[in-house]
């Protein structure tokens, strides 16, 4: 088993706490992983994107080959976009539906919608609102782990467990809200 994950978004937006949860679940999966980072503008607003890459057998390199990513996961619609080269024909978008409008002549969002919708396995989520639900507006990117947990290769109980691991030092509260819309993301 192989599969490849682009993860994509802006600074700010917790694409590499993105990352370390699907790694951290994978890994008490008994899954192999690589990781590599590129932090962008290393600053709020700036292009972020990791390459996450899970095995059940030895994985030569960090980097995920342009055309054979298994999933492309965004936090924002339009970084999603800047990515699709990486996707496999086979592969899934899940992206969050928020755009973070960061330049002057960001496209009209419908057009970003109508570009994802182009791809077979798509997943336009309103990660924000669901993250309200569960507690707190910051947890939007579990949310989308929550949303693509069917499609990755790790188990729901796992990337769980890696989520209350990565928040219960900032309260039992915090965990709790990230949990929540972790399974609001799933549903």
């Amino acid at each position: 088993m192989k599969f490849d994950v682009v993860l994509a978004g802006v600074g700010g937006q917790g694409v590499l706490s993105l990352a370390a949860i699907i790694a951290t679940g994978a890994m008490k999966d008994n899954l192999k992983v690589r990781q590599s980072e590129v932090h962008g503008m290393a600053q709020r607003g700036g292009a972020v994107l990791a390459h996450l890459r899970i095995s059940d057998s030895e994985i030569a390199s960090d980097l995920v080959p342009k055309g054979a990513a298994s999933l492309v996961l965004s936090m924002e619609p339009l970084e999603s976009l800047r990515y699709v080269d990486f996707l496999s024909p086979e592969g899934s978008i899940v992206t969050a539906s928020e755009p973070f409008i960061n330049i002057p002549n960001y496209p009209e969002t419908e057009t970003i919608y109508e570009k994802i919708r182009k791809f077979k396995n798509h997943k336009i989520v309103d990660s924000v609102a669901l993250a309200k639900k569960a507690g707190s507006a910051r947890a939007a990117n579990m949310v989308i782990i929550g949303a693509a947990s069917g499609i990755l290769p790790v188990s729901k109980e796992s990337l769980k467990a890696a989520i209350v691991e990565l928040f219960l030092s900032k309260g039992k509260e915090v965990a709790d809200a990230n949990i929540k819309a972790f399974e609001l993301g799933a549903e």
